[in-house]
């Protein structure tokens, strides 16, 4: 059993994708992000970035104490490995997934938030840093568009790769992107999403943030603006 510490985020939205594909058996504790979940004592010491999604393993391989995860990317790796599913087992295999994983995770993944951040949540408009995480974002797309040209998904093979980047894409409209700019890209986002796995993943968050709603104002006092001394309270 895989306790899986989650909100309906992009990066919560992965882990659920690979655990519906696979089966496995888990259970979701939500954290409920806006509420300020992420800084209760029992999560920090599994996430002490306070930041979700993590897992705790109850069941690794080859036995022994349960194991905790923090970071999506290496969540994806981990179970990758584990079940040994959505990563090549050659060389030439697994470099290609873990260095578009890699990609997601330094480069859209960081892009798209500030993207968002910036065209959502700032106090006033600020021209500069939309215009150059909105055209950051367009690059980025770009590269997937093209990596896609003549492949069904990033690495070839579905994988982890895919898995970790299909969420940040999805909010296209909200990243102030066109999506037919990128008709490869198109049609690997719904490839994805009429995966059966992709729909169940999905529809697990639905009730959760349905159930546990917070004032927008109190949850934009929680979730920004937070120093080194949020972490040591």
């Amino acid at each position: 059993m895989i306790d899986l510490y989650y909100w309906p985020t992009p990066n919560g939205h992965k882990v659920t994708m690979f655990l519906e594909e696979t089966g496995d058996d888990y259970r979701i504790l939500p954290v409920n992000i806006g509420a300020g979940d992420q800084f209760e004592p029992d999560f920090l010491r599994i996430a002490p970035n306070n930041r979700m999604p993590a897992i705790v393993d109850h069941a690794p391989a080859g036995g022994g104490e349960p194991v905790s995860v923090f970071e999506s990317g290496a969540i994806l790796l981990y179970l990758a490995e584990k079940t040994g599913r959505f990563i090549p087992s050659d060389i030439y295999g697994r470099a290609d997934v873990l260095q578009w994983l890699f990609w997601q995770m330094g480069g859209l993944g960081p892009m798209a938030g500030q993207n968002s951040h910036f065209h959502n949540y700032a106090p006033e408009p600020m021209p500069y840093a939309i215009d150059r995480y909105v055209n950051e974002v367009n690059r980025l797309y770009g590269v997937m568009d093209k990596r896609l040209a003549d492949r069904d998904f990033l690495a070839g093979d579905y994988s982890i790769a895919d898995m970790a980047s299909y969420p940040w894409v999805v909010p296209h409209e909200r990243q102030k992107q066109n999506i037919e700019d990128f008709p490869n890209l198109k049609r690997w986002l719904d490839a994805i999403a009429a995966r059966p796995a992709t729909i169940a993943a999905y529809e697990k968050g639905k009730p959760i943030s349905e159930a546990n709603k917070v004032d927008p104002a109190e949850a934009r006092k929680v979730l920004f603006g937070q120093t080194a001394e949020t972490i040591r309270r």
